[in-house]
Formats: structure tokens, sequence, C-alpha cells
């Protein structure tokens, strides 16, 4: 028994369900299976360190302050009265040349021409007007007319040809996920005032400008939305939207170019416009239906009439006779399972026969509007990303459960993923690989220390030494988990670094791939394979989990898979720093396009979608209020 309990205790080193509900071996019989384990003296220690703490109990427990991320509560960027006083200023001096001043602003001589003093006498008419904006685009826009006094969206008393072409551009805004009510400016009547005119041209630069900032990078800034989300902060600002728009000589094409140009994108907005024409009349399948193979099942005419609209012209020529002979009969038998099996491998599941949730996932369509929805919402990520992905790159797809690498536009690896459990999420965001290391020493995260270990060190001081685990104190000397009395600690950070030798039951496996970030997330071979097996792969503690770590990495890496396997194989912990570092993203999208251009639709495993929809109706209410 003690044997099994030790082998146990071993297995339990990689990140798993059996981590975290083991049975704690004794001292003993688990020092000498470790020693094998690891090739090395485990800690040993002297007895009296086993038996008890060097530290006294305390009578009440630190309390254990959990380790978590979070979602924010969402709230809209504020829309403020845009403050005119400097160009009203600019305007009383009008219309000898002259400079401004202001305390934000310097403002050089303004040239007296025709254009300018229509402009200027128009603005006059501003006192007391009240025009709402986002601060930074108020500003921006009020920056602009200041160096530029002139009409850009107004000509001879009425709506200039540009300004006529970007009123027809923001009513098309539905086809690139954007909403044309959040732009839309009422153009003025014939033979309008002075008033109606300046206020139409600035906010006509106004609303462009948010249409070239939504468009660009998104309504939402990601970082906002919670602690799952990091991004660097967007390098295109208001300033530069409008000084690039009314400066152009084609305002609308550059509103058109604000909008991502990749493939996947245009992809996403071929799919909405298709959805815009889809019906509702989608195949049901009831909740909970399981159908084993030689079962007899009600639901099963179901299944097999959405495989028909589903499977692929290819599969279903192959399993042609199959369904034509099916007369709707309920008994699931072996000419069935071998086209659902079919089916299950065509869609990358598991081709057990087996039809259950994951299984009917792929069969049952969302309704157009659920659809269309989860397009939006895909759009809007991927404006939060750069708008190159560059010529080799990593890309993982959270709730597709794959990590793929693409080179020249090639998908050249593509492989199953495992990604952070729903109470431990992995984040969404992008960075650039940098190393390969082998033989990992596993750093064992904060969260884990705190939320997974610390409860057990308080039932057995020794647990880390037992473990084979190496303890530092915050001046970086190792020391020994039993020689910590752990009843007070957790009440902030904890004062101790965790580690994990290399070995075969190391929880990172045989290497990791590293680009650093705040979080430490990096994808990482695993000793647990079986897991893979499974189609709904979020068991991680946040870190990417690869089928084939070590494909991974000699792609990266630039070299051969034996190469790899060559570090790997002298058991020593060493790196190799990548030549040409490769952009890498960790991305959250519910409906993404594959490559064969069709756009595929995944659950909302961690709740994200809620969380993204939320802030754009929180966005729209701000709007709606001062438009």
């Amino acid at each position: 028994m003690m044997i099994l309990n030790s082998v146990k205790f071993a297995l339990a080193l990689g990140v798993s369900a059996s981590f975290m509900t083991m049975a704690t071996p004794q001292v003993a019989n688990s020092q000498s299976f470790l020693e094998k384990l690891f090739n090395k003296r485990a800690v040993r220690l002297p007895h009296n360190q086993q038996q008890q703490q060097v530290a006294p109990a305390v009578s009440k427990p630190v309390k254990i302050k959990k380790v978590a991320h979070e979602y924010y509560n969402f709230r809209a960027p504020a829309l403020k009265k845009v403050k005119f006083a400097t160009l009203i200023k600019l305007a009383d001096k009008n219309p000898s040349p002259q400079t401004a001043q202001s305390d934000d602003f310097v403002v050089g001589a303004v040239q007296n021409g025709d254009g300018n003093r229509d402009f200027l006498e128009a603005v006059s008419e501003l006192k007391g007007v009240n025009i709402s904006a986002r601060k930074d685009i108020g500003k921006a826009v009020v920056d602009f007319y200041l160096s530029n006094p002139e009409f850009y969206w107004v000509n001879d008393g009425a709506p200039s040809p540009a300004a006529m072409g970007v009123s027809q551009l923001i009513e098309k805004a539905g086809e690139v996920g954007l909403v044309p009510g959040d732009y839309q400016v009422n153009l003025p009547a014939n033979g309008a005032d002075k008033l109606a005119l300046i206020q139409f041209e600035l906010k006509m630069s106004i609303m462009a400008v948010r249409y070239a900032l939504d468009a660009r990078i998104g309504k939402i800034n990601p970082n906002k939305l919670g602690e799952y989300h990091f991004f660097p902060k967007a390098k295109y600002t208001a300033a530069q939207a409008v000084a690039e728009l009314l400066t152009s000589n084609q305002p609308t094409d550059y509103l058109d170019d604000a909008s991502p140009d990749s493939e996947k994108f245009q992809i996403l907005k071929a799919t909405l416009a298709e959805l815009q024409n889809e019906s509702a009349d989608t195949i049901t399948i009831a909740d909970g239906t399981l159908i084993k193979p030689g079962k007899i099942h009600d639901q099963l005419p179901n299944v097999i009439a959405a495989i028909r609209k589903k499977a692929s012209t290819q599969l279903l020529q192959r399993y042609g006779e199959t369904l034509t002979a099916y007369s709707r009969t309920q008994l699931f038998d072996d000419n069935l399972v071998a086209l659902v099996k079919a089916f299950q491998k065509e869609k990358k599941l598991t081709p057990d026969g087996i039809i259950g949730r994951n299984t009917i996932a792929k069969l049952v369509d969302a309704s157009p509007k659920v659809k269309m929805n989860r397009v939006r919402l895909a759009m809007e990520r991927l404006r939060w990303l750069p708008r190159e992905f560059g010529n080799r790159y990593v890309f993982i797809n959270q709730p597709d459960f794959r990590a793929r690498y693409i080179e020249a536009d090639q998908e050249v690896l593509s492989m199953r993923a495992i990604v952070g459990k729903p109470s431990n999420q992995t984040p969404f965001f992008y960075d650039t690989i940098e190393r390969v290391v082998f033989n990992p020493y596993w750093g064992v995260p904060r969260s884990i220390i705190t939320n997974v270990m610390l409860p057990k060190l308080r039932k057995n001081a020794a647990y880390l030494d037992q473990g084979g685990y190496e303890l530092t104190n915050s001046a970086g000397k190792r020391i020994s988990s039993a020689s910590v009395n752990w009843m007070n600690v957790g009440g902030g950070r904890v004062p101790f670094s965790v580690r994990q030798p290399p070995g075969k039951k190391n929880a990172l496996g045989t290497l990791k791939i590293l680009f650093p970030n705040k979080d430490a997330i990096y994808m990482h071979d695993t000793p647990q394979r079986n897991l893979f097996n499974k189609d709904r792969r979020a068991f991680s503690y946040g870190c990417i989990r690869l089928q084939q770590p070590q494909e991974m990495a000699a792609a990266v890496l630039g070299t051969t898979v034996s190469k790899v396997y060559s570090r790997i194989d002298t058991g020593k912990n060493n790196k190799l720093e990548l030549q040409e570092r490769i952009p890498v993203y960790v991305a959250y999208f519910t409906a993404w396009p594959n490559w064969d251009g069709e756009v595929e639709f995944f659950a909302d495993m961690y709740g994200r979608d809620k969380y993204l929809n939320r802030a754009l109706e929180k966005v729209a209410v701000s709007r709606a209020r001062v438009s």
C-alpha cells in the first residue's frame, strides 16, 4: 500500500485533479522512491523536523488570502462637453492676422483667406452650444481646427462631397461589425445658417474620428474588462486620427481602410453578410442527449439529419449508401456509428462513436442572431490585435483548444492544446517567443502555492520536502518546508518560492516555450498525455500544454525535431534563444475562420462573450444619452 501511495504521489506532480486530492505518503517510504525518480538524493530531514514544526503554532491560524484574477465592472468612457473657448477666442480676434493663446494652446497667425473668414465667423456663433464627445476626441478636434481654421465638411453653405461620401460609409458600418447610429450626423438643410453649418462641421469631425478609432482599435479597451486581458496601450490616438483624416484627399477611403484588411477579417465580414439572409429553421437535438453504439434513442433521426446538413460533401459521398438506406430508425447500429465517427474526426473531435455534448455542439447550429453576435465580437477582438500577425507566428485559440504554427500564410503545424480551467483562466494577450528551455524546472506559480499547496502544508509541513520540491525563502536560501510554521502564512503575499526539479514527472514535461509576460504564461510539455483525448481541454492552471511540444519547439527554433530530442536526452536543464523572435497570439474567439475559409463557432467556455456584450451595451447607452 505504501508503494502504491508513493506512485500516486509521483504521478500527481503534474498539475491535475489528482494533484488536488492525493493522500500524503509516509515520509520514510516516499524518500527512497523520490531518490529513484529524480536520480538524486531527496532531502532527508532530522526526525524532529519530520514530526513537528520549529515555530510554535498560533491559537488561530492566519486566514489564507486566495490569489485569483477577476473581471471588472466595465465603465464606458465618459462623454464630456467639448470646450470651444479657444476656438471662439480665435474667432473674436479675426480677421486681422495675430496670435491667439490660451492655457492649453498656442495658435500661430491665421491666414486671412475667405475660407478662414467664413469658418471663424461661424465659430463665433458657438457660444452656449453643447456638443459632447470623449475627452481625447474633443480635444484633438479643437486642437486641429485651432491650427487649421477652415471648413472640411462644408462647401458653399452645404455638405461637401467628402461629407456625403463619409455619411454613406457610416450607413454601411454594420457590414464591419459596427453600429451606424453611433456615428450618424444629421445633414444641414439647404440655406442653413452659420450656427447649423459649424455644428455640422464639428460633429462630423467628432463622429468620423470616433468611427476611425472604433474601426482601427475597437470600441472597448480590453484591459478594462478584467485581469484576463492584458494588451499594450493602443498607439493609434484621436490626435493621429483627426490629423490624418482631415488632411486626406479621400477621407471616405481613409475610414474604409481603418478596419483590419486581413483575410480573416474579410471572411468574418462575408460571413456576417451571409448570416443576415440565413433562415432560423435549425435542426434541434434535445438537451442532455447521450447516444451510445447499439442503443435505441428517439433523437437519432435528428442527429442523422444534422449530419446531412453539417458534414462535408466528401463525407456525405463516402457514406452515401448508409444515408440512403437510413429509414429514420432509432437503433444506433454499426453503419451509423461509422458515419458518426467519420463526422467526429472531420470536426476534430475524439472519434469514439458516442453522441454526447461535444458532438451535438458541432451538429446543432446556433440561431443566425447568436452567430451574428459572435462574428461581431470576433471582429471587435480582432481589432485589439496587430493588423499584421507576421510572416511566422503561433496562434492559440482557447475555445478551439488548438495551437497552430503559421509560416508564409500556411498552417505548418496544428495540434491539440490544453488551456486553463474556468477557475484558472488563460488570459487573452499577445507577445513574442524568446527561448525554449529543455528539461525545465517548474517554478510553481504564486496562485498554486497559495490556493493549492498552502492548505496541504498546514496539514503536513513536510509536504514539499516529501514531494521533492525545492523551497527557498525571500532571501533566496534553500530551506525545508517542515521548518516553517505554515499556520502563520497566508494573510498576504507568501514569502517563499517553490520549484520542482526536472524529471519525467515534472509538471512541464521535457520542455517549455517562453514568451515572458506578466502572468508567466507559456507553452509546455506535460506528462498527462491522456488529457489530449478529451474534446473540451480546459484543465491547466493557465499555461498552454501542447500535444506535440517537440514539434512546436523545432518549428519556432527553425531546427529539426531530432535536434530538439538530442537536447532533451542530455537530461540537463538548458535553453536555446530564438535567433528571430516570433509573435504568439493567445487569443479568445468564439467565432473564427478555419484554413478552408469557413467560420467555425465554439462554446464560450469562460463566459467572456457575456462580459464583452455587456461592455458594448454600456458604450451604446453612454453614446445614446448625448446623441
